[in-house]
């Protein structure tokens, strides 16, 4: 008997979770939404008619759907609750008989956790990954399994998957495609892939989302919100909103189940990049796109983590994972918009030397002030100041305002200074997250929902690298970005930060601005033009006002040892008579007291300055009538001149007009007045 195309809905919601095909009458096609055929009487149907028409997240309406229609959430309830209730019931058997204290048998469970959610669906999938960020919530064994966590489930019937494209797209597959193949050629929670080919030529990649997926996933979400809600008013341990975390998933999900979403969102981070050559994203045809059908550019490559075949294309795997790691840091500190899931699936490395990214459904944005913070963050780190690292974390909204930070910051010390002993660039990144994890399992962290996609992603990159170089840091990748980022960024709050950076009170430390300028031109695409503005910059802003003084008084003991040598020289030509009495019987000065008067800051700056790439005089020179225009180098100059006349003054005094005899008496009398 030919069934509806209500009942073949139905059918493939409940398959959705188990991957089950959908067997249809030959010569049928089998029609995935129910609103052109008449629907039977069914609560179930109902829900499902009402849930495929929710576009967006909204847990007032999904409440109201199934609160309403209980016989379908029975059925999933029994379905998710028994397999649940029994994993908890042998992990609190384990806990009470003191088995858990075994690491490997908390291993063993951590992993039949994560199992579990693999089995039970996308939406419990999605729900293992977001806990897998969070180290506030999970303990650190679990956390580990968690994030081993794979989406990947069987393909649905074929059938279905062409009856899906028809119907959104409005017109039969010969219509839209010259070629389309009908088995997938891979499949994930939320949809499969279909290769195929336009009729205008283009080949391309045909991304169809699951039958019943939206209804699916609003049933696991009610259920998964409910049992938080209840896990919040009853267990006392758990200090994080799960409510909120639930609702933060299930918006993120709504995103990724929005083909246009993602389809805008390929077009914006495309846009983003198109100055780098070296970042390829898969163009969007529009006419073949929809909710649930995605048509984009077929792009030939080979993931980053198959080494042989990136090189059989003449391609280096290091350098591809330097673009990979300069391209994220750029997404997440200067446009804001970052890809939060670059698993080896979504990173192709090209022929032509280009980075492919895919797959733009979990993207998140960082604002300007995070992302100000968080390098203000890594400042304080690199200058091991924890009670300042303690304080980002209050406003980066890690910790709330009134949290005690006495505790933390000793704890923060613990975890850090052990990595710093070993400098930036060599830390693990992997190891002091784990470690940071368990402080923030001790006291009442609260993970922001985008820090958790960011390490999430930053995870996911260096375990990529990892597998090209088994020594890659991402932190020692990361910091010439950072650095470079400190250096030109014209932000306020950065300019602060470099000041923090390379002051130590009041002593300024040149091998910070060494390490710092060496870091910056270090890392990929250095804007020489724009760092060399920056530096002046800083010099002439008000947080330099002691490096400022530092130059004058360099120049003053430049140019008065310059002036006392000339004069020493000068007198030693005259008859003696005719000589100061304070100049007769001067020795030269030596060699090393012109080393100990040398100009040192200038000589420093001149030499880090030659060290960058591509560094030329002309580049300085042109700057002149910029230089000539800032008030504060005509108050340097002002300062110089005091400063000389001061010194000329002293020197007449003490060393010219009186003898060195006559000083020495000089000195006895006042020392024995004293």
């Amino acid at each position: 008997m030919v069934r509806t195309a209500a009942e073949a809905a139905v059918a493939a919601m409940d398959s959705a979770v188990t991957g089950e095909a959908i067997e249809n009458d030959p010569g049928e096609r089998a029609q995935v939404t129910p609103e052109a055929t008449p629907l039977p009487q069914n609560h179930d149907l109902g829900d499902f008619i009402e849930a495929s028409g929710l576009l967006s997240y909204d847990p007032a309406t999904i409440t109201r759907i199934y609160a309403g229609h209980p016989e379908r959430l029975i059925r999933r309830l029994w379905q998710t609750l028994v397999p649940i209730g029994l994993y908890l019931l042998g992990v609190g058997f384990d806990w009470f008989t003191g088995q858990l204290k075994d690491n490997d048998r908390g291993r063993s469970r951590a992993r039949e956790c994560a199992e579990l959610l693999a089995t039970l669906g996308p939406a419990f999938i999605k729900a293992g990954q977001a806990l897998s960020t969070r180290p506030d919530i999970i303990p650190p064994l679990l956390l580990e399994e968690l994030a081993q966590l794979q989406d990947q489930l069987p393909g649905f019937d074929s059938g279905l998957a062409m009856a899906c494209i028809e119907e959104d797209l409005g017109a039969p597959i010969e219509q839209i495609y010259a070629q389309l193949e009908r088995e997938p050629i891979s499949a994930a929670s939320l949809g499969q892939v279909h290769r195929g080919v336009l009729l205008s030529g283009e080949r391309v990649a045909v991304k169809v989302q699951r039958p019943g997926l939206r209804e699916q996933i609003t049933l696991d979400l009610y259920i998964v919100r409910n049992i938080a809600a209840w896990m919040n008013q009853n267990i006392g341990l758990i200090r994080s909103d799960l409510v909120a975390l639930i609702d933060e998933l299930g918006k993120r999900v709504f995103e990724e189940m929005d083909y246009l979403n993602e389809a805008a969102n390929a077009e914006k981070f495309a846009a983003l990049h198109r100055h780098n050559l070296r970042i390829a994203v898969p163009a969007i045809y529009h006419q073949a796109t929809s909710r649930r059908v995605l048509t984009m550019e077929w792009i030939d490559g080979v993931k980053l983590t198959n080494l042989e075949a990136v090189r059989s294309i003449g391609v280096d795997p290091d350098d591809m994972v330097q673009v990979g790691v300069n391209c994220s840091l750029q997404q997440l500190l200067e446009h804001g918009f970052f890809h939060a899931d670059p698993h080896p699936g979504n990173l192709l490395a090209l022929a032509d030397g280009r980075l492919a990214y895919l797959d733009f459904g979990m993207m998140s944005e960082v604002s300007r002030e995070a992302r100000t913070g968080l390098i203000q963050a890594v400042v304080h780190l690199v200058n091991r100041n924890f009670p300042a690292l303690s304080k980002d974390f209050v406003s980066l909204g890690f910790l709330a305002n009134d949290v005690n930070l006495e505790p933390i910051v000793p704890a923060f010390e613990s975890v850090f200074s052990q990595a710093l002993e070993m400098g930036v660039s060599r830390m693990d990144f992997k190891a002091v997250t784990d470690d940071l994890s368990g402080v923030m399992y001790r006291f009442p962290f609260r993970v922001p929902p985008y820090y958790a996609l960011i390490i999430r992603s930053l995870v996911t990159l260096e375990g990529i690298a990892l597998s090209v170089d088994s020594n890659f840091k991402i932190l020692g990748a990361a910091y010439p970005y950072f650095a470079r980022r400190l250096m030109e960024d014209p932000d306020p709050q950065l300019r602060d930060s470099l000041r923090e950076m390379l002051f130590d009170g009041e002593i300024f430390r040149w091998q910070r601005l060494d390490n710092l300028i060496t870091s910056a031109a270090s890392g990929a695409e250095l804007d020489l033009d724009g760092l060399l503005d920056q530096v002046l910059d800083f010099l002439f802003s008000a947080n330099a006002g002691l490096l400022r003084q530092q130059l004058v008084d360099g120049l003053v003991n430049q140019m008065d040892a310059l002036g006392w040598q000339a004069a020493v020289q000068l007198s030693q030509r005259l008859p003696r008579r005719l000589q100061p009495p304070g100049l007769r019987d001067r020795d030269p000065i030596s060699a090393s007291d012109w080393e100990l008067l040398s100009l040192e800051p200038i000589q420093r700056l001149v030499v880090i300055l030659q060290q960058l790439p591509g560094f030329e005089p002309q580049l300085l020179l042109k700057r002149l009538p910029r230089l000539l225009q800032e008030p504060d180098l005509r108050q340097m100059g002002l300062n110089l001149a005091r400063g000389l006349a001061e010194r000329g003054v002293v020197r007449l005094l003490r060393d010219v007009l009186v003898s060195p005899s006559n000083r020495r008496a000089l000195g006895m009398a006042t020392a024995g007045g004293a």
